[in-house]
């Protein structure tokens, strides 16, 4: 494990970063991030860049007006996949707007994301969102390698208080989430009418099929 390092982005605002490379290396490096006391977690996963510009504007207002004032009022941590696109962005972007102090930990694959001084090979490599207040990077080339390692940082941040996973519209990669999250036996809320993902996830749940 390498030791912390902070980003500061576009906006001013400074982020703390820890690389891991095995599961063991977990707790320690939370720690080092200065997550040594248990709180209650919300894992967010859905949709990144192939939300409809149709349901841009909602999800956006969702975020500001109910999202990000629950984890504030509750004194969560939540955990999403940190890149600059889509609910993770809604997110950021919502902590900032209401001016949140909740901690915002983002959880990467090193070699989905752009930083820095170092060259990416991944022609779809993303920029980290510039709200976020710590970034977890761990080993992985390809979207969705990030899955199991954000489901257990969920887990290790609330060492037995309450966590829930919170589902919005997504594509494949979220089905993995949604199984991480079972997995974990952490419960989900799926956000019917966010579309894609959520929806057919809502729509099973209901007995409807997925259409």
């Amino acid at each position: 494990m390498e030791n912390t390092n902070t980003l500061t982005f576009n906006n001013n605002l400074i982020a703390h970063v820890v690389q891991v490379h095995s599961f063991t290396a977990l707790k320690a490096a939370l720690h080092q991030l200065g997550f040594e006391q248990p709180r209650p977690t919300l894992a967010l996963v859905g949709g990144a860049s192939k939300i409809s510009e149709s349901d841009k504007n909602d999800l956006r207002h969702l975020f500001i007006e109910v999202i990000a004032p629950l984890a504030e009022q509750l004194g969560m941590a939540v955990v999403d996949g940190g890149t600059d696109a889509g609910i993770m962005q809604f997110i950021g972007q919502a902590r900032t707007i209401i001016r949140a102090t909740f901690p915002l930990i983002g959880v990467a694959a090193i070699g989905t994301v752009i930083l820095p001084g170092v060259k990416s090979v991944n022609a779809d490599a993303a920029m980290l969102e510039p709200n976020h207040t710590h970034f977890v990077l761990v080993p992985g080339s390809n979207w969705g390698d990030e899955s199991p390692w954000l489901s257990q940082i969920g887990s290790y941040l609330a060492k037995g208080l309450p966590s829930v996973t919170i589902v919005v519209n997504g594509g494949e990669i979220t089905w993995q989430d949604v199984a991480q999250s079972v997995k974990a036996k952490r419960p989900a809320i799926v956000l019917a009418g966010s579309g894609r993902t959520a929806d057919k996830l809502a729509a099973a749940l209901q007995g409807r099929g997925s259409g």
